[in-house]
């Protein structure tokens, strides 16, 4: 029979950047009430942090100048009022007493100054240990069992044995990157405890092209264009950003923040459609004055070099070629019906997405738990009393830029500190 020297006082399931974060601020305000708490950390995998080490192209895009709730997608209310708790100089001041010191790029990202992903790692995983969190990697939680009595306490099956605790957090990632540890297994403990889950599909992850296409030909090149999404023939995206043309479709910023739209359509069994502007902001009636403007001054010069001025010559060339246009021909030259053809390609192109490219290429997860089924103020479940939910495992997902660590960060916080007595 266990004795209260025998149970944790918290068990924090999963060591990514939300279970990291929760561990310190549990421990740091058990400290500042004098009042120490036995916490032990438990992860699946072997090595912990490897989503952390493989983010931002292994520098680790902390977080984002500007934060709002604009910025995700869930219940934006409740969103609001997380974010509001731990704010973005929040986030600048703990890193900063961390020892980590961090960076704005143009873009409004936030980088440590290291540029190294491990940076981030090794100063959370110091903080845990000099805190005195027990971590214990390749533990990997197989059940958890609510036992009955006046104070909350948990039972904890891992690959190990099993462990007692008072409270639990859930800081399990959803399904993205799963050889991470983030394989959808915690959305099975949230539904044993009687949560819902809506539907998960992968968010910030590449689109995978029909094989017809010319995608191959253009790899490497990137461009800014407006990318519209359509479901059952409603809009329901549209955003201007950086595309990457990739050997497989496309990726870059605009297309992962647009993809959370064609994967739950997809799930859902609907009519998914993304269209792309090659110029952005330009409807194909102004496109077409541009382009007669061009024939009128220069009527020799060819449809190529007049479109390469707007787009990257190279996939100017390659999108003539595949409107059955001559790249070379003149522009004063060029047919009518040709000539429509070519601006309804540059202004409303039909992508033929065959599928996204999967959990292990996606950045984070749409759906999960929902918000409503959380008190906003702490994280703990509005079902079961001394059980929080963090981090990814809930249904909110930011756009590229930062904004998934400042959610982990945020819950973190709010679960640490009302987690610890």
């Amino acid at each position: 029979m266990s004795t209260d020297k025998d149970i944790h006082d918290i068990a924090v399931i999963g060591a990514g950047a939300a279970g990291l974060a929760a561990s310190i601020f549990t421990a740091e305000t058990a400290a500042k009430g004098n009042c120490p708490q036995r916490i032990v950390l438990l992860d699946g995998v072997k090595t912990i942090g490897a989503k952390i080490l493989v983010s931002g192209g292994g520098r680790c895009n902390v977080s984002h100048e500007v934060v709002t709730p604009t910025d995700y997608f869930g219940n934006r209310r409740i969103i609001r009022n997380v974010l509001a708790a731990f704010s973005v100089e929040q986030t600048l001041k703990w890193f900063a007493s961390l020892g980590v010191e961090l960076k704005r790029e143009k873009t409004g990202k936030l980088f440590p100054v290291t540029d190294k992903a491990r940076t981030i790692l090794t100063a959370l995983l110091n903080r845990c240990r000099a805190l005195g969190v027990i971590i214990h990697s390749d533990h990997r939680v197989t059940r958890v069992d609510h036992l009955p009595g006046p104070q909350a306490r948990f039972s904890v099956h891992h690959t190990h044995g099993t462990l007692q605790t008072r409270k639990v957090i859930l800081a399990t990632g959803g399904r993205s990157i799963p050889k991470s540890g983030s394989d959808g297994f915690g959305y099975s403990l949230a539904r044993r405890f009687g949560h819902h889950v809506t539907a998960t599909v992968p968010a910030l992850v590449p689109l995978v092209l029909d094989d017809t296409m010319f995608h191959k030909t253009l790899s490497g090149i990137s461009h800014e264009v407006e990318l519209t999404t359509m479901v059952k023939s409603c809009k329901v995206d549209c955003r201007i950003g950086s595309l990457l043309w990739t050997h497989f479709g496309i990726s870059g910023p605009v297309v992962m923040d647009a993809s959370r739209f064609w994967t739950l359509g997809h799930e859902q069994g609907e009519t998914v459609e993304v269209y792309g502007n090659f110029l952005p902001g330009q409807m194909q009636e102004q496109a077409k004055s541009w382009l007669m403007g061009r024939a009128t001054n220069h009527p020799r010069r060819s449809l190529l070099k007049i479109w390469a001025q707007q787009i990257p010559e190279r996939f100017a060339e390659t999108l003539c070629s595949h409107a059955e246009c001559d790249p070379n021909m003149a522009v004063a030259q060029l047919p009518r019906r040709d000539r429509d053809r070519l601006l309804a390609a540059l202004t409303k192109f039909k992508f033929p997405v065959k599928h996204d490219r999967g959990w292990n290429y996606a950045e984070v997860t749409a759906g999960g738990v929902p918000l409503e089924e959380i008190n906003f103020q702490t994280m703990e479940s509005k079902l079961v009393p001394g059980l929080y939910l963090i981090g990814e495992i809930l249904d909110c997902d930011g756009r590229i830029g930062g904004f998934n660590f400042q959610w982990a960060w945020a819950t973190g916080y709010l679960a640490g500190r009302a987690g610890a007595p």
